[in-house]
C-alpha cells in the first residue's frame, strides 16, 4: 500500500464478532481496540492482532496467526494459518506468509539477564522481517531477523532465511540459497536465448550478476522469443 494512498481502514470496535463494510473478525479472535483494518479484509479464528497493528485491504489472517504490535501489512496480504508475525515486520502489497510460518525478532534472544533476572522489553532490541510486493514465504519457514524479502522471491517451505533474498529468488534449504528464478506468478522461469522467461506468462527478465530484473524494451534479448502455446522457437 503507497504511502498516503486512502486506504478506507476502519477502527474495530468491540464487542465481536464484527462484519461491517465488508470486513469480517470471527467472535473467537482477538484484536486490538486501535487496530486498523482496511475494507474486505477478514480476520479468523483464534488469531491475535496486536495493538498499532495496520492491516490494509483485503487482507486475510488465518487461524491462529499471530501479529505483532504495530506490524503492518500492505492490501491483499494472505496470512495463513498459525504463522507468527513478530513486531516490527513490514509486509508489503500482496505478499503470502504460509502456515506456522515464523518471523523471528531478537538478534540474541535469551530469558534472563547475566545475573539471572527476567529480562523485559526494555533489554533487548527489536529487529524486524521486511517482505516486500508478491513475495511468498512457504510453509513452517523461518526468517531469522533481520532479512529482507525481494519482490516477487518465493522462499520454499521449511527454510530457515538467514540473509537477505533477492527479488525473483527462489531459496531453500538450511540455510536458504538461491536455487532458482521466479516470475511473478510464482514459476520458475526457463533460460530463453541470453535472458530469462516465464513459461507461464511469457514475461521476460534480464539476469546482472546476482539480481534479477523485468526486461525492458532495451533489455530484451533479441535472438529469439519463445511461443508460450506450445514451445517452439521463433526469430525475434
Amino acid at each position: 500500500m503507497a504511502p498516503g494512498q486512502d486506504s478506507t481502514k476502519l477502527a474495530v470496535p468491540h464487542p465481536l464478532p464484527i462484519e461491517v463494510s465488508h470486513m469480517f473478525v470471527h467472535e473467537s479472535a482477538d484484536v486490538a481496540d486501535d487496530l486498523e483494518i482496511g475494507e474486505g479484509s477478514k480476520i479468523w479464528h483464534l488469531a491475535q492482532v496486536r495493538e498499532g497493528a495496520r492491516l490494509g485491504r483485503s487482507c486475510v489472517i488465518g487461524r491462529g496467526a499471530y501479529i505483532g504490535p504495530g506490524v503492518s501489512l500492505g492490501d491483499n496480504c494472505k496470512v495463513q494459518n498459525y504463522a507468527l508475525v513478530y513486531e516490527p515486520a513490514v509486509v508489503e502489497d500482496g505478499a503470502f506468509i504460509g502456515p506456522a510460518v515464523v518471523f523471528t525478532n531478537d538478534y540474541f534472544p535469551r530469558s534472563i539477564a547475566p545475573d539471572g533476572t527476567l529480562k523485559t522489553g526494555d533489554d533487548w532490541e527489536a529487529v524486524g522481517v521486511t517482505v516486500r510486493r508478491g513475495a511468498s514465504i512457504g510453509a513452517r519457514a523461518v526468517c531469522v531477523a533481520p532479512v529482507t524479502i525481494g519482490r516477487w522471491a518465493l522462499v520454499a517451505a521449511g527454510a530457515v532465511v538467514t540473509a537477505d533474498v533477492p527479488a525473483f529468488a527462489l531459496v531453500a534449504g538450511v540455510p536458504a540459497r538461491r536455487i532458482r528464478w521466479v516470475g511473478k506468478a510464482g514459476v520458475p522461469l526457463d533460460r530463453d536465448g541470453d535472458g530469462w522467461v516465464c513459461p507461464r506468462t511469457g514475461e521476460r527478465y534480464v539476469e546482472s550478476g546476482d539480481a534479477l530484473t523485468e526486461a525492458t524494451p532495451t533489455t530484451t534479448p533479441v535472438s529469439a522469443t519463445r511461443d508460450i502455446t506450445d514451445g517452439r522457437r521463433r526469430r525475434a
